[in-house]
């Protein structure tokens, strides 16, 4: 005989309530204090200087705004040597950076062990000082007479970069190569940091793979490695070019009249000689030159991963 059994009572299973709807408004008042700092300390001295820099008249009987925007070309036609020579200076130190960055980066990233560490404090220890610190260092470094100095000497390597005219006779200091020597160093840390990112992020497995297709060591360098350290190599570039071709410290103190850059005749015209609107003008110039040149360099390097 079949025997009849009663189904289990079936359990009815509680409704879900439905998620509880974020505010909308949630992500603007996250961004709203950094948009206020932005508009506050940048935005608006940037109006303010955009204003001066069409203003005409005197420190004593004030000045107006009169839309003189032939400020502009009478400051680049006046003071385009400072111009180029900032961009030149920039420039060297910026490869400078990068050949001597891209080596301890990769060191650091494959090859440190257990003093990547220390290493890394190394490179930052710089900025545990102040930036004019450092480089009055260098006005000791470089001194006359000093070392330095003597091993150039020695090695006659002064007599060469006295023929490319980066140094005067026997003389570093107040000479182009003092100036970028200056701006090597206080700027490598901007360039190692990125590199090391970029480095660090490579699998290491690209390597072997690389190594069992019988590439050799250099191949796998110029095949693997450093297309994929290229954010780095843009992003350390970019940190070292752009504050080097506005930075007035280095040739403030290490170099002489004839090594100015265009950051010295901007603080000169601010702070010494008052004319604001010649000041505010080349500060733009400066700006937009920086802004070309940099999305130029974006466009062409080949790629947008920037770390």
């Amino acid at each position: 005989m079949a025997v009849v059994t009663e189904a289990p009572p079936v359990t009815p299973i509680p409704e879900k309530k439905p998620p509880r709807k974020r505010g909308k408004w949630t992500p603007y008042w996250l961004l709203l204090p950094g948009l206020l700092w932005l508009v506050v300390f940048f935005a608006l001295p940037m109006i303010y200087q955009a204003s001066t820099s069409v203003q005409t008249g005197s420190l004593e009987e004030g000045y107006k705004v009169t839309w003189h925007f032939a400020t502009y070309w009478d400051s680049l036609a006046e003071y385009w040597p400072q111009f180029l020579r900032s961009v030149s200076y920039a420039a060297a130190a910026t490869v400078l950076c990068l050949l001597l960055g891209y080596p301890l980066a990769y060191l650091i990233a494959f090859r440190a062990g257990r003093w990547r560490n220390l290493i890394m404090i190394l490179v930052i220890a710089p900025f545990f000082t102040s930036f004019l610190i450092r480089t009055l260092a260098w006005k000791t470094i470089l001194a006359d007479g000093g070392p330095v100095v003597h091993a150039l000497n020695s090695l006659h390597v002064l007599s060469v970069t006295d023929w490319l005219g980066w140094t005067a006779g026997d003389r570093v200091l107040a000479t182009p190569l003092a100036v970028v020597c200056g701006l090597t160093y206080n700027f490598l840390p901007f360039m190692i940091l990125p590199l090391y990112t970029s480095l660090e992020r490579i699998d290491g497995r690209l390597h072997e793979a690389a190594g069992d297709l019988y590439a050799r060591p250099w191949t796998t360098f110029r095949k693997v490695t450093f297309p994929l350290s290229m954010p780095g190599v843009v992003s350390g570039t970019l940190l070292t070019f752009i504050p080097a071709a506005g930075d007035y410290v280095n040739a403030e103190l290490l170099g002489s009249t004839d090594t100015r850059m265009i950051g010295n005749v901007i603080q000169t015209q601010f702070l010494r000689i008052l004319d604001y609107p010649t000041a505010a003008a080349l500060s733009f110039i400066l700006m937009a030159a920086i802004l070309l040149m940099v999305t130029v360099y974006i466009r062409r390097s080949g790629t947008e991963d920037l770390v």
